[in-house]
């Protein structure tokens, strides 16, 4: 008798690995290779947003011209140690991105700017960074970037006419404050004097008086924008009524952001808050994919299947390896079964016991006694008795079963 059915393991070969994951890394390759062509044709004169050297749609190369060509001095500075080491009572000082500044720098930014009697630009402050850079000022729900008309009597505005803004609106109940460019009623512009050099709560001339401007929102000095609306009247003359500009670009690399110039850190921040959410966004969606392609790669895993071997095994070889085994891990209590089990399914058709009844000791111990009223071994204990205590009464028990067994053939 022999064995040709047998559960072998589904494991994938080196080269089944290969064909189904070439597709993949081809994938990926030209994806590498697409990013270092992009980098690389991006990489000349693109130096970020909102950058006086970047030429490209989000830079501001334009307008830092722009003020050049009006006698205006533009320096740019990212950090905040060189960026206050600039001002100076006719400098205008532009922060591109206060909500970037620690607690520590914003503190350090704002008795800088208050000594020295300058004007302040701050782009899109929000919450983080009010309190402290413009006190007293609140702000509202964005708004999106549109056309509006300034709606207010501060020069500036008045003769830049419409232009395009939007983002942080704001609100403040400070004396002398003037609110352009509303959106819903809340102004996107918002002009707070500086409360040191006090105020009469006449239009502000716009020109010599230290102050804090808002804007909600950067757009007005962009290469792309410039040229549209009032965009650069706008811009020319908040950024141009003092001889100098200090464009400062805040940075994370900044050695005041981590206290190693000697200032206190933000206690309050901790290493999440410091992480942009466009990152923490991107790790949720990187898990999400991973979680999927598990999924679908364990529905592709069935259960076992049989097939045939290659080649034929003896049955007295399978026989010899099964009884290896149980040996090894003492296991009398499964051979006796098997040799049981096995002498039962050869006993019950001889005696004409039905296969449904082929286990069950009331069915087939009559049978057997039946056939063999005179035998010498006892059919149930041979046929569903307990295991055997020893190596020694097992051998003894396959014997009797044997000879169980040729009594009922030749009966």
């Amino acid at each position: 008798m022999t064995s040709t059915i047998s559960p072998t393991s589904l494991a994938p070969s080196t080269r089944q690995i290969w064909t189904r994951g070439r597709g993949l890394l081809l994938a990926l390759l030209v994806l590498l290779t697409a990013g270092i062509a992009m980098a690389a044709l991006r990489s000349g004169d693109q130096h970020g947003r909102l950058d006086p050297r970047s030429a490209d749609r989000y830079g501001s190369r334009a307008a830092a011209e722009l003020l050049k060509d009006r006698g205006v001095s533009v320096t740019v500075h990212t950090t905040l140690r060189e960026a206050t080491a600039a001002t100076g009572p006719g400098t205008t000082l532009l922060v591109t991105n206060p909500d970037l500044l620690t607690l520590t720098q914003q503190h350090t930014l704002r008795a800088r700017t208050t000594a020295t009697g300058g004007r302040t630009v701050l782009l899109g402050p929000g919450p983080p960074s009010l309190g402290v850079l413009a006190p007293g000022v609140r702000t509202n729900t964005p708004a999106p970037v549109a056309a509006h008309a300034p709606r207010c009597s501060l020069p500036a505005a008045v003769r830049a006419g419409t232009v395009d803004i939007g983002g942080m609106r704001y609100e403040t109940d400070t004396p002398g404050a003037d609110s352009c460019y509303p959106s819903d009623g809340a102004p996107t512009l918002l002009r707070i004097p500086d409360p040191m050099t006090g105020s009469t709560g006449m239009p502000s001339t716009d020109t010599t008086a230290s102050d804090t401007v808002l804007l909600g929102s950067p757009d007005i000095l962009y290469n792309d924008r410039l040229d549209q609306q009032g965009n650069a009247s706008l811009a020319l003359q908040l950024l141009g009524s003092r001889p100098h500009l200090v464009w400062y670009l805040p940075s994370l690399g900044d050695d005041s952001a981590s206290g190693a110039d000697g200032g206190e850190d933000n206690a309050g921040t901790t290493f999440l808050e410091l992480i942009p959410s466009g990152w923490l966004w991107g790790t949720f969606q990187l898990f999400l994919a991973a979680l999927l392609a598990a999924v679908w790669r364990a529905r592709r895993l069935g259960p076992l299947v049989t097939e045939r071997l290659p080649v034929a095994i003896r049955a007295s070889e399978s026989t010899e390896g099964r009884a290896g085994l149980y040996r090894k891990a003492n296991a009398r209590d499964h051979a006796a079964s098997a040799l049981r089990a096995a002498t039962r399914d050869r006993l019950a058709p001889l005696l004409g016991v039905p296969p449904a009844k082929t286990h069950s000791a009331d069915t087939l111990i009559p049978a057997v006694s039946a056939r063999l009223p005179d035998t010498d071994h006892d059919p149930a204990a041979l046929l569903f008795g307990p295991a055997p205590s020893s190596d020694a009464a097992l051998i003894r028990l396959a014997d009797q079963l044997d000879a169980l067994e040729r009594e009922v053939r030749t009966s």
